[in-house]
């Protein structure tokens, strides 16, 4: 069955591209702080995604770059008095291991955009040359009113992006409010000081500032044509899927759109256009303005990472979730409903007796498929997961022995999918030993014993949950840190 994804670009439902290799760019984080819930909202969603499409035959070259070279690093960088640099190298180091941490592995390449100033100053080279780009004191800067589509994609007008609330890189010399910065230039007091200072350098920081001795002159990238030129230098003039979250739509995906189809003159620059929705804390926006801000790293210090990733599926990608201990909640409680029921499934095999009734849940899987393969479903598909759940719970003594084995099979198959892969630590042979006596005793009716034992073991860090089929042993700490 193909799949099909919502294009904002389109505002439809569009199947993937025949072809069986997929070129996928995903906007990264600008490295000034550690990163944070909304980043890991984007980045695990499309690390499902990426997961999902290889387990469907893609061949998926997923690029995400990294915005190294900002005012935010800027002025982190004179708090701290440090160099620009080492601020970007510093937080892409804890970036990328948050991604670790994360389970998040399908990314191809990490693009720093320090990397690829040369492709930045040949694109801004080109739109200078076709009329696109003009010179003011402050940098080259992109007339939007040369881009006849201009808003496209956030489906705003040319006087819709001119608006106060749509001002980026303020200055009172563009020709339109809503022009943007390709390359920005030192003031010029900091210009005669590279000139003197740095003439036959290719680089140089000055007051905190990056500056790059170009042809186009001294200067740093906008924001902008950063991802337009990493894209292009890997992908080409056009590429099938870029992704981000919501609030990069406009300006920042609208002015890629702008340059890269006015470098190129091809049409569409990307076919799809996929957008996570915002990830709110207790229905507020998150800001540390109102102490609701939450790294990753403070995530991780609670709970373990498929929690996050649980949460993140347990919603529609493209719309806002809401982050708030009920959601938490919710979250912990679905992933031990499942790890029990796998827990049944297991018992139930290994048990001599069997029931007789063969149980099937292969519509169930058929649904599951087909609501992945209609937009990424998740929510959707998680429903399934529990139908099967509910199917085994239902009929757990009543099962044969060839419908629990493929049922398990299945099941664990699903959840494969879905990139969900519950891992339980060893339960070591002096706990085992307890539960079979703990058992025996259960079994001659020596309850208070019993009880004694399970506390015990309790507090040597396991939780025993009895069933029908046999006592359920996990680890107390399976979804939280220590």
């Amino acid at each position: 069955m193909k799949i099909k994804i919502f294009n904002t670009l389109s505002q439809k439902l569009e199947f993937l591209p025949s072809k069986k290799e997929i070129n996928l760019f995903v906007c990264g984080p600008t490295v000034y702080d550690l990163s944070h819930l909304g980043h890991a909202r984007t980045y695990i969603f499309f690390d499902f995604f990426v997961k999902f499409l290889k387990k469907q035959g893609y061949k998926v070259n997923y690029i995400q770059n990294i915005t190294d070279v900002d005012d935010k690093i800027i002025n982190r960088a004179k708090i701290e008095n440090k160099n620009p640099l080492d601020i970007s190298k510093y937080f892409t180091k804890l970036y990328l291991k948050d991604m670790k941490d994360l389970e998040i592995n399908s990314v191809s390449i990490y693009a720093p955009a320090t990397k690829f100033i040369s492709q930045i100053v040949k694109q801004v080279e080109i739109l200078i040359q076709k009329g696109y780009a003009y010179q003011i004191d402050d940098g080259y800067y992109f007339n939007i009113k040369k881009f006849k589509n201009y808003g496209k994609l956030s489906r705003r007008t040319i006087e819709q992006a001119e608006d106060a609330l749509s001002r980026i890189d303020d200055s009172i010399k563009k020709i339109n409010r809503g022009d943007f910065c390709l390359w920005k230039f030192p003031n010029q007091e900091k210009k005669e000081q590279l000139n003197s200072l740095f003439k036959n350098k290719k680089f140089a920081v000055l007051d905190y500032e990056p500056f790059w001795n170009t042809k186009i002159g001294w200067g740093r990238p906008g924001w902008h044509i950063e991802d337009t030129a990493i894209a292009m230098y890997y992908f080409g003039n056009q590429y099938d899927i870029h992704g981000g979250g919501i609030d990069l739509k406009f300006p920042h995906h609208e002015a890629e759109i702008a340059q890269a189809e006015s470098i190129s003159s091809k049409k569409p620059y990307v076919k799809i256009w996929m957008h996570t929705g915002q990830l709110m804390i207790n229905n507020q926006k998150m800001s540390k303005s109102l102490n609701n801000f939450i790294t990753i790293n403070d995530f991780l210090k609670q709970y373990k990472p498929i929690v996050l990733r649980f949460l993140v599926l347990m919603h529609d990608w493209s719309s806002p979730l809401n982050y708030s201990s009920k959601t938490i909640q919710t979250a912990l409680g679905g992933l031990q409903l499942i790890f029990e029921t796998q827990k049944k499934l297991e018992l139930i095999i290994k048990n001599k007796k069997f029931g007789k009734i063969k149980i099937s849940i292969q519509k169930q899987i058929n649904n599951f498929n087909k609501a992945l393969n209609n937009n990424l479903k998740t929510p959707e598909a998680l429903s399934y997961i529990f139908e099967i759940i509910k199917i085994i719970n239902t009929n757990l003594l009543k099962i044969n022995k060839q419908s629990a084995k493929l049922i398990k099979k299945q099941l664990q198959n699903a959840l494969s999918v879905l990139s969900l892969n519950i891992i339980e630590p060893k339960i070591p042979l002096k706990i085992k030993a307890l539960i079979d006596k703990r058992e025996k005793l259960r079994i001659n009716k020596q309850f208070m014993q019993a009880d004694a034992l399970r506390n015990k073991i309790f507090e040597l860090g396991y939780i025993i949950e009895d069933s029908p089929v046999g006592p359920i042993v996990y680890y107390k700490n399976l979804w939280t840190q220590k």
